[in-house]
């Protein structure tokens, strides 16, 4: 079993817009490792740019982050770290409608070595999404479903100990949210990863270890 990544965060601060915009007002953290976390609030609060600062997409105004006690501040090359560290799943699929399924999937692997393992790690996720016989369409012609199952599938191919899933199943019926969540559960469980995912849906949060609330930028409390 693998090691999830242990997330610290303290003051956490984010504007934009020339600081006219807060979208985080001083976020405290504690995840730890192999934790399963829902995140949830109304639009706008601040969710998805906390993401954002634990996936090293962007960096804090103010406040420390520390992933695996280290630092975010001093991971030299964020995109290095990422490409061995991190899945991404985001509410709406972004794959390249001129790909093949197989090829959306493998992009997170380019830049290092395509070694035979992970060549059949695509095809291994292909299968466990009920994807298996689209592995040559181009994604074009998948249906909503099918395009958000190979997002997923292309979120988890290069094995990360830390998913951040931003409404996954938000833009999907009900069956293929289910499945999508079961594979993402499964993943976590079977790798010992940390997830992090924000949704709207009790349903959803409620089969994740915890749930956290935010609201206008900050970590509520008080349910």
């Amino acid at each position: 079993m693998g090691t999830g990544v242990a997330i610290s965060a303290v003051g956490l601060r984010k504007s934009f817009d020339g600081g006219l915009v807060e979208a985080l007002r001083g976020v405290d953290l504690e995840v730890g490792a192999g934790a399963r976390i829902a995140i949830m609030g109304p639009t706008g609060c601040g969710k998805s740019t906390l993401l954002s600062l634990l996936a090293l997409l962007e960096e804090p105004d103010a406040g420390e982050l520390r992933i695996d006690d280290r630092p975010a501040a001093s991971i030299g090359r964020p995109e290095e770290w990422r490409r061995h560290n991190l899945g991404l799943v985001f509410q709406f699929h972004y794959l390249l409608p001129h790909l093949t399924v197989a090829e959306n999937v493998v992009l997170p692997l380019l830049g290092g070595p395509l070694r035979n393992g992970r060549r059949a790690a695509v095809d291994e996720l292909l299968d466990s999404l009920g994807l298996a016989h689209r592995r040559d369409a181009l994604a074009a012609r998948l249906s909503g479903g099918e395009r958000q199952l190979a997002a997923v599938a292309r979120g988890l191919v290069n094995a990360p100990r830390l998913l951040l899933a931003d409404e996954p199943t938000g833009s999907v019926d009900s069956a293929t949210g289910g499945r999508i969540l079961d594979v993402l559960l499964g993943w976590c469980r079977e790798r010992g990863a940390t997830m992090l995912m924000v949704t709207h849906d009790a349903g959803v949060a409620g089969r994740l270890d915890a749930v956290l609330r935010m609201r206008d930028g900050r970590m509520a409390t008080g349910g």
